[in-house]
């Protein structure tokens, strides 16, 4: 039986490499795979998935106005064996309950690899739904500065200082955003 996976972690943890990584597992074995990311996220060019590894590829972008519920796995060049979706906090709940169907219904496994939270520890709109519908879910670790598992997400500015209020999207990789666990996040830099 297919499912719908959510894979997540805070900023950092490798999630786009573990998509990468799993995109190449199925494709060594001849089979097709679909890969979308969000159109929001251009940080290495629209429609790329990138890991700070260096490993990168091309795939489709979504927006809040792209309808999984059409998806068709059977495509021409054969049948696809699995969508993985990157960024997919951005996400709509909609979007989370069609490739939930897809999955249950429809017999394709779907892997969604994203952040559970905002910088100020508010969850996402696509990640809660993940959440409440993914069949399987897993946590990516990943460590704060201070040696402990890193689970929130901190925004900082130009000068490394921390950011504590704002628009819960702003587009960044390392230059923007750093990992932390719970207790750091609670005590570096923190106004409120």
């Amino acid at each position: 039986m297919a499912k719908l996976y959510f894979r997540y972690s805070a900023m950092n943890a490798g999630k786009s490499t573990a998509l990468l990584q799993v995109a190449h597992n199925y494709e060594e074995q001849g089979q097709k795979v679909q890969l979308f990311t969000a159109a929001i996220d251009n940080r290495y060019g629209r429609g790329r998935i990138t890991s700070r590894l260096g490993a990168q590829r091309d795939a489709e972008v979504f927006d809040a106005t792209t309808d999984f519920a059409t998806f068709n796995s059977a495509r021409p060049e054969g049948p696809v064996a699995c969508v993985l979706v990157d960024e997919a906090q951005f996400l709509t709940p909609s979007q989370v309950q069609a490739l939930h169907k897809l999955a249950q219904v429809r017999g394709t496994p779907v892997i969604c690899y994203g952040l559970r939270t905002d910088f100020r520890g508010k969850p996402f709109a696509g990640s809660t739904q993940l959440l409440a519908l993914a069949d399987d879910i897993e946590e990516i670790k990943n460590i704060c500065t201070c040696g402990k598992k890193a689970t929130m997400n901190i925004r900082v500015d130009a000068n490394g200082h921390r950011v504590t209020s704002g628009e819960q999207i702003s587009i960044g990789g390392n230059d923007q955003y750093r990992q932390a666990c719970g207790r750091c996040f609670y005590s570096i830099g923190r106004t409120e």
